[in-house]
Formats: structure tokens, sequence, C-alpha cells
């Protein structure tokens, strides 16, 4: 989500400086039209130095440290989990310091934990404590949200949580490679998964960001995600019709949970996320509203760039 954030601002005329542990990655913020800065998150002194001397008047929060493709089992996420627990603390902590307005911060669907049917909004109590697989990443989604929400309370700083479907659309490394499995009849799916989950393209969430960054009266939480949560099945067989290849292949349950508990457990989840607060309170609203549009423009866009 990095990237074509930086990209989305730059082109609006804002002056971005995006935040990178790797020293490699400082010519792909550049070739974005940012300026990069190297720290560890969670180094604490090195976080309140950077931002003490950018003095940023908004700050975005996206640290992961997500595998690079798809993460498949419950220690896939351990590090992004420490991201979201201390450094978020750390980015907090030197953002007040520094005078920041506004956080702007990333959740993700399973904050909701296992689900429910019916439409879910953002007062939903976040009680259920979800599969055990995703137990720990739920856990740290909500000592993330928790955090921002209690410095806004305190009147630190103002804060904003999006509450991502699962992100998808050209340049999102899962996508891509789910897109090239199913070419190649490698991607399976889950029999009798009943789950349900909530899809959003990778240019909505950017413009929801922005929306975030931009809007005066944005507080608080929000949903982000399409108009048409489907099963994840669904939405892969929507992708093979697209492709013009077969439906993909359904493996047990039973090994889906063991060769990958993570999507496993993912695809269990019964969630169907309204955005409407964010439609009404960030004038925000998905270019494309269903799965089927979303990957449409995903595979014309890699045919394109192939």
């Amino acid at each position: 989500m990095g990237r074509p954030l930086v990209r989305a601002l730059a082109a609006r005329g804002y002056q971005v400086i995006g935040m990178t542990r790797t020293p490699s990655k400082r010519q792909l913020i550049a070739a974005d039209g940012g300026q990069a800065v190297v720290a560890d998150a969670l180094d604490a002194r090195a976080v309140n130095e950077v931002i003490a001397a950018a003095r940023p008047t908004h700050v975005v929060h996206l640290l992961t440290a997500l595998p690079p493709v798809a993460a498949m089992r419950p220690g896939d996420l351990r590090q992004t989990n420490r991201l979201r627990l201390e450094g978020t603390r750390h980015l907090l902590a030197a953002s007040i310091r520094a005078g920041v307005r506004r956080i702007v911060a990333e959740s993700f669907l399973a904050v909701y934990g296992s689900g429910r049917e019916g439409w879910i909004d953002e007062s939903e109590a976040l009680v259920d404590p979800g599969p055990p697989p995703l137990r720990e990443t739920i856990a740290a989604l909500r000592g993330l949200e928790q955090q921002v929400l209690s410095a806004v309370r305190s009147g630190d700083i103002e804060g904003v949580v999006l509450r991502f479907g699962a992100i998808y659309g050209p340049g999102v490394p899962s996508t891509e490679a789910a897109l090239r499995r199913l070419q190649s009849r490698r991607f399976f799916v889950p029999a009798g998964a009943t789950g349900r989950m909530p899809f959003v393209h990778i240019d909505d969430v950017v413009s929801a960001m922005v929306a975030a960054l931009q809007s005066p009266v944005a507080r608080g939480v929000y949903n982000i995600a399409d108009d048409d949560p489907m099963p994840f099945a669904a939405f892969a067989g929507t992708a093979a019709v697209l492709l013009g290849v077969p439906a993909p292949r359904a493996l047990p349950g039973w090994l889906v949970r063991i060769a990958a508990p993570l999507g496993g457990a993912l695809t269990s989840l019964n969630l169907a996320l309204s955005s409407d607060r964010a439609h009404h309170e960030l004038c925000w609203t998905p270019r494309y509203r269903t799965p089927h549009d979303g990957l449409l423009q995903t595979v014309v866009s890699l045919r394109r760039a192939a």
C-alpha cells in the first residue's frame, strides 16, 4: 500500500517522506515521488529522530513485515504483529512529541473475529477471539486500534483507523501470485468453506487513505470495503473466468487447515462489512464496487504490462 499511496500524494502536490528499514528501498520511494528515511520501527529512538527531523503534519501508519507473497502460518505474521504493537507505540509517541496533527492507521477485517450473519458496522463489539490460527494477529490489530483511539480520547492527536477488506489488484504480490497459479492450475480452495469476506481494490484503498488524510471530519474507525462480500472460492472462481482458465480445484478443508492454517481460518470468517460511515463522513465510494469489476481491471492491467 505504501508505494501507490506515495505516488497518489506526490501527484497531489504533497511533500511525502517514506520511512523504511531497508536502505535498498530508498530508490523505490524516490522513484514514486517521495523522500526516503531509514529507521527500524522497533527502535524507539530512531523513530523519534526521523519524525522530529521531518516534522510532518500527518502520519500514515502502514507498518508490516509480511512475506513476499502470502502468509501461510501464524508464525509468518509474528513480526507484523510485533510491529502493530511496539511499532505503533513508538510511532504514536514520536508523532505526538513532534506535534503531528493526525495519524491514519491500517487495520484489517480480521479484527472482528469470526463474524456473523448480516452486515457489520464499526459499532460491533470486538469480543470474539476468532479462529485459533488468527488469534495472535487479531489481538495485535485490536492493540493497534486501542493505542490510536486512546491517544485520540486523550486529545493528544487526531486519529483515524481504517479497517480494510481483503486487498487485491495490480501490484499486490498476493494477487499477482494467485493469478499465476490459477493459470498454471496450481491454485486450490478449501472444499465446503462457508465463510464470506469483503474485498477492496488497491486503488480504492489508496483513495480511502487520501480521504482520511484530507477530510476535516475524519475521526475514529471506518470500514473500507466494496459492496459485494463473497466466499473466497467465488472470488477465485471469478478471477478464473476472467482469465479464461478452469475454476480452481477444491481440496479437503482439513488438508488446507494443515498446509495453510491462516488461509483455512480466513476462508472460514463470515464478515460482510458495511462502509456506510466512510461513504457519509469521508465522502469515499469505491471505484470498483464488486470483485468482478476490480478483477477485470486487474487482469486487463496485468496483460497490458506483460
